[in-house]
């Protein structure tokens, strides 16, 4: 089997048409990124069970249900082929001057809004990055890149986290400061790191797939390493 270009592409289109993609490593991140990028979204807002991506099966999983009443105000999910290694950690502790263990690694998280309802997640759809939130969670880096669904009626137009309301950047930002806090007490594991803008959210995320690069060098290469050894 040939290991030139044109053999790989045939190679990476043959597996998209008979098996079903992993939405981590067989999506597509986008041609326009990172302005405009993919999003696979596990949780939408009525969901009460956190979902989240299987890693080694790329299918979705419950991971618990929420332990309170509180339920994430926005679509919720992740970039395809992206992960928050050292160089996220490298910028998050560059921004706060907190010092910062590690990535979190997993994929790098994105909140999606939309004037929609969405009824379950395992969807993908078209976002644009408008800023985001950094967290730090337990010493390790946890961004949140905040966007609006591309063409939305309502948030469709914003390009900067200061054209969206207020109020809801608040709420959000109280999600994520919260939902692992349990009630009655004042300890949480998140430290917050402050919102930030659109620039800065296009950093993130392409430091973001340079960590993916980083530690899942050649894809399509090593898929055909692995059909020639079979």
């Amino acid at each position: 089997m040939s290991g030139s270009g044109e053999g790989r592409d045939s190679v990476w289109e043959l597996m998209r048409l008979l098996f079903k993609a992993h939405p981590w490593h067989g999506v597509s991140i986008g041609p326009e990124a990172p302005e405009t990028v993919t999003v696979f979204i596990e949780i939408v807002p009525t969901d009460t069970v956190k979902y989240e991506i299987d890693k080694p099966s790329g299918q979705l999983k419950v991971d618990r249900p929420q332990a309170f009443s509180n339920v994430c105000p926005t679509l919720y999910g992740f970039v395809p082929q992206t992960y928050c290694g050292e160089r996220v950690a490298a910028l998050s502790q560059e921004k706060t001057g907190q010092a910062t263990l590690r990535g979190d690694g997993d994929p790098l998280d994105i909140c999606v809004l939309s004037e929609r309802s969405f009824s379950h997640g395992d969807i993908l759809l078209q976002a644009v990055p408008v800023g985001g939130l950094r967290l730090l969670d337990k010493g390790e880096a946890d961004d949140k890149i905040i966007a609006v669904l591309k063409g939305d009626a309502a948030y469709g137009q914003a390009r900067e986290l200061s054209d969206l309301p207020p109020a809801l950047v608040d709420r959000l930002k109280h999600y994520f400061l919260t939902y692992k806090r349990p009630p009655g007490t004042a300890e949480t594991p998140i430290a917050d790191g402050g919102l930030y803008g659109r620039t800065e959210a296009l950093a993130v995320i392409e430091r973001s797939r340079e960590d993916y690069q980083a530690l899942f060098p050649d894809l399509q290469g090593r898929l055909l390493e692995a059909l020639r050894r079979d």
